[in-house]
């Protein structure tokens, strides 16, 4: 599966962002969709992710209360939904697919498929 997902961009802090990834295939269905982001010299860290029936969402400490993931399956699309942006959310944020579906994997080394990247500025 092909990820794509433009958008980002600069917002103040407090703001809200949408972020939205697309993907190439109708077997969307079938994959765990999860978004990750990296921070200038830090690894890549595990945002949100949602199962494939989208009956599991799970988010990082860091951002709960603040972020919801969505997906829109007739869409192929998935969704987060960035509130109350802080500057520590500053980071190139990444769209991922995982077909291993027994489960909800937040590691980056377990997703196989990745959207390109977007950057995403908080400022203060």
């Amino acid at each position: 599966v092909q990820l794509q997902a433009p958008g980002g961009g600069l917002v103040q802090a407090g703001g809200s962002l949408r972020l939205v990834c697309k993907a190439s295939e109708r077997a969307y269905n079938r994959y765990t969709m999860s978004w990750f982001r990296q921070a200038p010299g830090v690894e890549r860290r595990f945002v949100a992710a949602i199962s494939w029936s989208g009956a599991e969402v799970y988010y990082a400490d860091s951002v709960k209360g603040r972020f919801t993931i969505s997906r829109a399956d007739a869409e192929n699309t998935v969704y987060l939904q960035m509130n109350s942006l802080k500057p520590e959310d500053t980071a190139v944020y990444y769209c991922a697919a995982d077909d291993f579906i027994n489960r909800v994997r937040v590691e980056a080394w377990e997703y196989d498929y990745w959207g390109q990247g977007t950057l995403v500025t908080v400022s203060s």
